[in-house]
């Protein structure tokens, strides 16, 4: 069979492989069963005479000769689904599937508002949205988007901000502080019980400072580690130590009076959050509409600051 002849169903499943690490989660993803990817993998690789992922029974893991051909046809597959979703949309109006990629914190603080304005003027548009910690090829991986903080956005990317800069917020629970007294500095975490976060690559996250230009890194103890937001905020106010979020993700907890927020004078705003995007000849509809329902609302946004 000519190489020629390989479906989008073929290149959708080598994606998705290569994203997941995982031949069941794959399957789940693209709504096959596991053995039926396993073929569909198998019988491109001997069209085209390379193995693309080396398997074992508890592992997937791609082959250099997968990874260039990632690289090559990722970005095609898009340009290829934005001329289908054109011609589709040319008198329907925008429709089909954008897919984005966001940290947790991001789509439910920044993302998420944008998203239900969107879908509410586009039901024919379906929105993918994953939310993970690792940061990924947006264009590699299939994305249509990408939400980062600025200083994480590639070079080449276009961006526009979503909303205002973000600041980290240091809390805990009236009953902890009450038992424990609040630190002044961020030097005297060292002597509180602090709730450490584990990053997804297994990295401990340290807690950042700054004012009037020092900047403080620390490397924080306590009785846990964890690597839910969710679950902190449980420790949290269940006494067990101090958390270390985003602002916005503990707001609704400080105004109820579960949280008490400390060292404040330490933690300034820091980087905006963005929503990119690669420079695309032709983007679909979906996409153009998204992108100008952003850019609408980074303007009111700025006027309301």
């Amino acid at each position: 069979m000519s190489h020629d002849r390989l479906g989008l169903s073929e290149l959708d499943a080598v994606i998705a492989v290569a994203r997941r690490g995982s031949f069941r989660q794959a399957a789940i993803d693209l709504q096959v069963s596991p053995t039926a990817l396993s073929n569909t993998i198998a019988q491109l690789e001997a069209r085209l005479e390379s193995r693309l992922f080396n398997r074992t029974t508890r592992s997937v893991a791609i082959t250099e000769a997968g990874r260039i051909f990632l690289e090559q046809v990722g970005p095609a597959l898009q340009d290829l689904r934005a001329a289908l979703d054109a011609v589709r949309s040319h008198n329907a109006g925008p429709s089909g599937t954008l897919r984005i990629n966001a940290f947790a914190s991001a789509a439910r603080s920044a993302l998420m508002p944008l998203v239900m304005e969107f879908l509410q003027h586009h039901s024919k548009v379906h929105i993918d949205l994953v939310t993970e910690g690792r940061l990924v090829d947006i264009v590699a991986d299939c994305f249509d988007f990408g939400v980062r903080s600025a200083s994480l956005v590639p070079n080449d990317m276009i961006v526009i901000p979503l909303g205002q800069p973000q600041r980290y917020a240091v809390v805990g629970s009236q009953a902890y502080f009450e038992k424990h007294g609040k630190p002044r500095t961020p030097s005297e975490l060292l002597q509180h019980r602090c709730i450490r976060v584990r990053l997804p690559n297994g990295a401990i996250f340290p807690w950042h400072f700054e004012r009037d230009g020092e900047v403080t890194r620390l490397d924080v103890r306590g009785p846990l580690t964890l690597d839910e937001p969710s679950v902190v905020k449980v420790a949290v106010q269940e006494g067990m130590g101090l958390g270390f979020f985003m602002a916005q993700d503990v707001e609704q907890e400080i105004h109820a009076g579960q949280f008490v927020r400390v060292l404040e004078e330490w933690t300034p705003p820091r980087d905006t959050l963005c929503l990119y995007y690669p420079n695309r000849r032709n983007p679909s509809a979906a996409a153009k509409a998204f992108i100008d329902l952003a850019r609408t609302r980074q303007v009111d946004q700025d006027r309301v600051a």
